[in-house]
């Protein structure tokens, strides 16, 4: 196995969302990966996170994971470990979500769920059309999905964002009025010690994974991940 896609999805009382398109994303994400030569698996075995299960590993997909992904603090130290000793970490949409309660994750990954509008048309704006991730993409790109809003760390190199303008507000709602700039960030990459992270927002719905501008997002965000293409 050369990459190992993660699909936990638990909370105690067994009340938490769980996406029904992670069969899907797993399909997908394999399909991808084997155009490129790269052997994919999928678990949802918490246990699988220890230093010497994970030293082999090229990359690890946190594929529409939310809340607990971990059943013990090891676990999340052994991913984080991973990460940063330069190993490549890729978060697809829910994934955010995952490990709410735990800052480092939230530092690694570079931003953890707070809310989301309803599912709608948006405009995207491409702040990077360099990296490999976007460079496919034009300046700006109509996409309907749940745009996720992030608790982000200053420190993420934001790949593209949603127009705020864009968005149907509910009257009530009020929350999107605090971003000042119009935007915020959908897509982004950072580094993590000798590591890469790479997230995008993008891929609620089953469809999306056959939509061949977010298949090449999604498996080139992967590579860049694993310094394959940057």
């Amino acid at each position: 196995m050369d990459i190992l896609i993660y699909t936990r999805n638990y909370t105690p009382d067994g009340k938490g969302y769980v996406h029904n398109n992670i069969a899907t994303s797993v399909a997908a994400l394999r399909e991808l990966c084997a155009e490129h030569g790269l052997k994919a698996d999928a678990s949802d075995d918490p246990a699988l996170f220890t230093e010497e299960r994970l030293k082999g590993l090229k990359a690890i997909i946190f594929a529409n994971t939310n809340n607990e992904a971990f059943s013990a603090d090891a676990q999340r130290g052994a991913l984080l470990d991973y990460v940063y000793r330069g190993g490549a970490f890729v978060g697809l949409h829910s994934a955010t979500g995952s490990e709410r309660k735990s800052e480092a994750f939230r530092r690694m990954l570079g931003g953890r769920f707070l809310w989301h509008p309803p599912l709608q048309p948006f405009t995207i704006r491409v702040n990077d059309r360099r990296h490999p991730a976007t460079s496919h993409l034009d300046a700006t790109w109509s996409w309907t999905d749940e745009a996720y809003v992030c608790n982000c760390t200053p420190d993420i190199h934001v790949l593209f964002e949603v127009e705020v303008a864009s968005l149907q507000k509910k009257p009530r709602d009020k929350r999107l009025d605090t971003f000042k700039s119009g935007s915020f960030p959908l897509a982004w990459c950072r580094r993590h010690g000798a590591g890469r992270v790479f997230y995008t927002a993008l891929g609620h719905l089953k469809t999306h994974y056959q939509d061949p501008a977010f298949r090449t997002h999604l498996i080139q965000g992967v590579l860049w991940s694993m310094s394959v293409n940057a």
